[in-house]
C-alpha cells in the first residue's frame, strides 16, 4: 500500500518525522508499505532549512506545492489546485493529515473529493472557539476522516458526539510526543545561555503569538508589563515570534527582566524549555512538551484543545487577563504549582501503532 503524508508547516514536520520511522522499520520487516511526503508550502520558515530536516531525521518531502502565503481563502485554493494535481500524477491508498494547520483541511477536502481514504493524527480536539481558525480546520478535517487517531478520552467523547463510529476511532496517544522523546538525548544548549548569563532552573520561557494577545500594542505592552514587574527579578527568555515582533517594531518600551531572542532551533527551544523554572504560553503544542518534562506552564488563553494537559498536566489556562497571571506567579514562586502526572499512551510509541493500525485495516 502508499501513504501519501501531508505537511504544510514546521511543527507538521516534527509529528511526521516519527511516522516515517515506523513506516520504515515495518519495510525492514518486510511490509508491503511505501510513502510519500508532500509538503505544501504553507508556511516559509527560514529555519525549514536542510539542517532542520537532518536534525530531526526527516527526509526531504518529495514535492513542495509552493502555496505560498495570502489570505484563508487564497491560501486554501492553492494548496487544493496543487494537490489535485499531484494526486492525478501520484495516485496513492491513503492521505494521512496531521494537527489543524490550513494544509491539513485544504488535502483533506481534496483527497476525499477523488474518493482516497483519509486519516487524521491528532483528530477529535477541540477548543469551542471558532474565531481560531484551526477550530475550523478541525471540524472539517473530522467531517471527511475515515480513520481518526486520537491522544486523548476528551477526543474521543467529542468525536463520539458528533457521530463518528467507534470502530473508526484508534486512541494511540500523542505523536509529538514521540519526536520529543526519540530527541531527548539530542537536545543543544543555544548560545544565548552564555549571552544572558542564565541557569538551569532559574529562568522563565516565554512565547506569545496568537492575535488576542499581540495584534493590539497595548495589550500586548500590558501583558508583558505585568509579567516583568511578578517576576521577582528573574530572568524571562523570550524567543519572539515574527508575528510579535512585528507589532513590537517602533514602539517605545522597556522591560527589566524580559530577555527578547531571535527564534530558536526545535533542539535548542526544548533544551531551554527543560531546563526552565516555568513557561508562560499561548501556544498548544508546548503544554503538551512541558508536561511530558513536569515544567509549570501558564497558558493565556480562554480555551485550550488540550485539556489533558491541565487535567493530568502541568499546564494551567489563565486566560487573556493579564491581572490573572499575578495569583499564579505568586503560586509558582511559594513553590505550590501541582507536580502533574503523564497522560494516558503518551510513551513515544504513538506513530508504531498508527502504522500497525492502518497496515490491518487495509489488509481486510
Amino acid at each position: 500500500m502508499h501513504i501519501t503524508l501531508i505537511a504544510g508547516a514546521r511543527p507538521n514536520f516534527i509529528k511526521i518525522s516519527p511516522i516515517i520511522n515506523a513506516i520504515k522499520k515495518k519495510q525492514l520487516d518486510g511490509a508491503d508499505i511505501r510513502y510519500s511526503l508532500v509538503h505544501t508550502g504553507q508556511h516559509y520558515d527560514k529555519l525549514m532549512s536542510g539542517l532542520f530536516f537532518d536534525e530531526l531525521n526527516i527526509p526531504e518531502p518529495d514535492v513542495n506545492l509552493a502555496a505560498g502565503s495570502g489570505t484563508q481563502a487564497e491560501q486554501t485554493a492553492s494548496i487544493m489546485v496543487a494537490f489535485e494535481k499531484y494526486l492525478m500524477e501520484h495516485p496513492t491508498d491513503l492521505v494521512l493529515v496531521v494537527g489543524d494547520v490550513t494544509s491539513t483541511m485544504a488535502c483533506s477536502i481534496v483527497a476525499k473529493k477523488m474518493g482516497i481514504k483519509l486519516a487524521h493524527v491528532e483528530a477529535g480536539i477541540r477548543s469551542f472557539d471558532m474565531s481560531m481558525p484551526e477550530e475550523i480546520n478541525r471540524i472539517v478535517t473530522d467531517s471527511l476522516a475515515d480513520y481518526f487517531f486520537i491522544t486523548s478520552d476528551f477526543a474521543k467523547d467529542n468525536l463520539k458526539k458528533n457521530g463518528v463510529p467507534d470502530e473508526k476511532v484508534f486512541f494511540v496517544g500523542n505523536v509529538m510526543i514521540d519526536s520529543l522523546m526519540a530527541n531527548m538525548q539530542r537536545l543543544r544548549r543555544p548560545e544565548i545561555f552564555e549571552d544572558l548569563e542564565l541557569e538551569n532552573g532559574k529562568y522563565i520561557v516565554l512565547t506569545l503569538h496568537r492575535p488576542n494577545n499581540v495584534d493590539d500594542i497595548d495589550t500586548l505592552l500590558t501583558m508583558l508589563g505585568t509579567i516583568d514587574e511578578n517576576v521577582n527579578g528573574t530572568p524571562v527568555v523570550f524567543p519572539i515570534h515574527p508575528r510579535t515582533e512585528q507589532r513590537l517594531k517602533g514602539v517605545d518600551y522597556h522591560f527589566a527582566n524580559i530577555r527578547f531572542v531571535k527564534p530558536l532551533g526545535y533542539l535548542e527551544f526544548i533544551y531551554t524549555i527543560k531546563h526552565s523554572m516555568a513557561v508562560i504560553t499561548d501556544s498548544g503544542g508546548i503544554t503538551e512538551e512541558t508536561t511530558i518534562m513536569h515544567i509549570p506552564c501558564m497558558t493565556l488563553r480562554d480555551n485550550t484543545e488540550r485539556m489533558e494537559t491541565c487535567t493530568v498536566g502541568t499546564n494551567e489556562l489563565i486566560g487573556t487577563n493579564p491581572k490573572n497571571l499575578v495569583p499564579a506567579l505568586q503560586k509558582l514562586f511559594a513553590g505550590e504549582w501541582k507536580q502533574g502526572g503523564i497522560p494516558r499512551m503518551w510513551d513515544g510509541k504513538t506513530a508504531e501503532r498508527i502504522v500497525d493500525i492502518i497496515l490491518k485495516e487495509f489488509s481486510r
